[in-house]
């Protein structure tokens, strides 16, 4: 694989996102190295959770629940997948691949991190991966919350809305990020704010993961990654650990999956599940603060 650096300069003066960088490099697979970028908060020895950010974001949208997850004493950790924010990014898109994401968020989270007993909070991509993760180490995992997210087979179409997505981004000349994050936004977002979504891409050639992502989605049964789903499946829903369900009122994406997954996760029985209203795909963005209080209740119970 080719592997490109966004320049740190590019991460200067973000708004409302003063955390210092960190980097872990992970032996890939196929060799060599890749270094993943992330940010934590809160205390070093404090119960960790895990935010994982989806397509075409990066740990960027975590900025308004860090504070608040920090503040009530937890460990947050919220790195950016390969391909985004200040991770390395392959600039081909068959070197992106769904066993390949979850692999690195395995050596990240796991070899390099090491952590036990986490909380995932996984949204969009964030919970394609997350919750592969969860099924496939599932000794390491305190809780999961699912927000905005799923975890797709291709037995089940996807919505319309999702095709029209995936097929402007195949067809877009120039991938406009900071658009796409409006688009799944309620709120509108400064120029600033959209300028710090564009900024890990300096130009078309840094853009082969959010390019890629869309197609990755197990959209049709035969997908590569369909199996290794409905493997998933069968684990996860024979799982006692906590699970929470804290989906946007706002997601024509995701929506339909928030019941389905209170119905069949074993810890999602008997639990009180919020719906935050007034938000839209990217839930952070729009209910940043609020989504983190219920995320710090949960971990605490």
């Amino acid at each position: 694989m080719r592997l490109l650096r966004t320049p740190e300069d590019r991460f200067a003066d973000l708004p409302d996102f003063p955390y210092e960088p960190r980097y872990a490099e992970l032996a890939d697979p196929d060799g060599g190295l890749i270094r993943v970028g992330y940010v934590e908060a809160g205390p070093a020895d404090g119960p960790p959770v895990l935010l994982l950010h989806g397509e075409p974001s990066w740990s960027y949208l975590y900025r308004k629940m860090l504070p608040v997850l920090a503040d009530a004493g937890l460990r947050a950790i919220a790195p950016d997948l390969v391909g985004f924010g200040r991770s390395d990014k392959p600039n081909d898109m068959v070197d992106h691949t769904y066993e390949r994401h979850v692999s690195w968020m395995r050596g990240f989270a796991f070899d390099a991190l090491d952590l036990s007993d986490v909380t995932l909070v996984g949204q969009d991509w964030g919970g394609l991966i997350g919750l592969r993760l969860v099924a496939e180490n599932a000794s390491r995992f305190a809780g999961v919350v699912a927000a905005n997210t799923g975890l797709p087979t291709g037995d089940q179409d996807m919505p319309e809305v999702w095709h029209q997505f995936r097929a402007a981004v195949e067809n877009a000349q120039v991938l406009d990020i900071g658009r796409s994050i409006q688009s799944g936004c309620r709120t509108n977002l400064s120029d600033s704010v959209r300028a710090a979504y564009d900024a890990p891409f300096p130009n078309e050639m840094y853009k082969a993961g959010p390019r890629a992502m869309p197609g990755l989605v197990p959209y049709r049964p035969d997908n590569p990654a369909s199996e290794a789903n409905r493997a998933a499946w069968r684990t996860l829903t024979s799982l006692e650990v906590p699970f929470l369900v804290a989906f946007s009122d706002g997601d024509p994406i995701t929506g339909a999956m928030g019941p389905i997954l209170q119905r069949t996760m074993p810890g999602a029985a008997k639990r009180e599940h919020p719906v935050i209203k007034g938000a839209g795909h990217f839930l952070q963005e729009d209910a940043g603060e609020e989504l983190a209080e219920h995320v710090a209740r949960f971990v605490r119970r």
